[in-house]
């Protein structure tokens, strides 16, 4: 009996992902569990096991290939089911795997909890081997890469004209720039500088640059951002932080100015639990959430990512900086897991790290708030009425103006200044 394997929808907003590595061949023996591909969603990589133990017959989709949620991934043969069984699932009418074996759309998923076709999935004979001329007529989608994809589009090629010469007939770059219409009327191509595909360059969209930009898009499409920005001496903080991490040293853990904010931030939290909440427009109510879950915004090579701290107001500064440590660590390999990025209740983006002073933070909706720390520096403050030398932390905040006041606003940010200004009182 033959079953399809396809991609779930994992239940957390992803639609596609992009197939990294493929660990198996048409004709590979697989065991239940065993990994078939690495797959590339828009928040984790990781690999997609076997639902089912049996021989590989047929395998959709090639390293680079972007895959949809509920496509085909690979089909198995598999041994040992009885005759009525296999009767009584063929006549279900299975879906055929050609529809989706030429479409580029067809090929995908993200991965998650593992689900497998019911009994419809068995399959009669396949078409494989026979040649295209034999196919019928109708207008199908041309295999591509995505790079191709995204040439032919900018070039205004139909890409369903182009000879492919890939793998399986896929149409790649190299397919695209030796591309030459025929006398028949075909679109004309966009101009380029000085007619030279030399002056461009062009590169498909990382499932985590997409999943950024719907995300952001959605934000601003269904929040009222309001922003406040204000500045702090943190003297005493630069001090206290030194004089911990001498005394943490022999521990192997450094302190960065991150964890006191993610401190005074739950503290603040407490006080202030509409910050900490989620509106619900559809069944007109405001959910507050009793418990502290902290997104940390953290700058990788592949894009922003931001992994959760759970129950961040019930840990101390050192637990704090050792799971942040690991959390960029893991976010700098790609190890992060759907887990870590779950469930956050509040974020905090600094963009300080790398220069910046002031900026506006988009919320990550549907969350109602978000606190962004800037670039630290050494300006005159005013001390005792006297001009001295302060260091300076400038600070913005972004709420959802639909649930959150300015005055509560500027009342959380009090508070969260307060502790910053004055970190012993982080320890009381």
């Amino acid at each position: 009996m033959r079953y399809i394997f396809k991609f779930p929808d994992i239940g957390e907003g992803l639609e596609e992902g992009k197939i990294i590595e493929w660990y198996v061949d048409k004709g590979s023996t697989i065991q239940s569990g065993d990994p078939l591909v690495k797959m590339e969603t828009d928040k984790v990589v990781t690999d997609i096991p076997s639902p089912k133990s049996g021989v590989i017959a047929v395998r959709y989709g090639g390293i680079g290939d972007t895959v949809k949620v509920g496509s085909a991934l690979v089909e198995i043969d598999i041994e040992g089911i009885n005759a009525e069984a296999a009767q009584r699932m063929a006549s279900e009418e299975p879906k055929k795997a050609s529809t989706e074996s030429v479409d580029e759309q067809g090929f995908g998923g993200v991965v998650g909890t593992i689900e497998v076709a019911g009994d419809g999935a068995y399959l009669p004979a396949g078409d494989e081997g026979i040649s295209e001329r034999e196919q019928p007529q109708a207008r199908r989608k041309a295999l591509a890469t995505p790079v191709a994809r995204a040439m032919a589009k900018d070039l205004g090629i139909d890409i369903n004209q182009v000879t492919g010469t890939g793998p399986a007939g896929r149409v790649t770059k190299k397919d695209i720039q030796s591309f030459r219409p025929s006398t028949h009327a075909q679109p004309a191509l966009k101009a380029t500088p000085e007619g030279s595909l030399d002056r461009i360059r062009i590169e498909p969209l990382s499932q985590i640059r997409k999943t950024i930009a719907k995300n952001m898009l959605r934000s601003k499409q269904n929040t009222a951002h309001m922003s406040i920005m204000d500045e702090v001496e943190i003297s005493e903080l630069v001090n206290a932080r030194a004089r911990l991490n001498e005394i943490l040293a022999e521990q192997s853990i450094k302190l960065t100015y991150l964890p006191f904010i993610i401190k005074a931030i739950a503290r603040a939290l407490k006080n202030h639990p509409v910050m900490n909440a989620e509106l619900d427009m559809e069944n007109e109510r405001i959910i507050y959430k009793n418990y502290i879950n902290l997104g940390i915004a953290m700058d990788t090579d592949d894009g922003l990512v931001v992994p959760v701290i759970r129950d961040a107001d019930k840990k101390s500064l050192s637990e704090l900086a050792l799971e942040l440590k690991d959390l960029m660590d893991r976010a700098r390999n790609r190890k992060l897991t759907l887990d870590d990025l779950k469930d956050g209740t509040f974020s905090i983006t600094s963009y300080g790290s790398i220069g910046g002073y002031f900026a506006v933070p988009v919320i990550a909706y549907p969350q109602v708030a978000i606190f962004g720390i800037g670039k630290i520096s050494q300006k005159p403050v005013i001390k005792d009425n006297q001009i001295a030398v302060g260091n300076v932390m400038p600070i913005s905040m972004s709420v959802d103006h639909r649930i959150v006041d300015g005055a509560e606003v500027s009342r959380f940010v009090n508070e969260v200044l307060s502790y910053i200004k004055e970190p012993m009182l982080l320890m009381v």
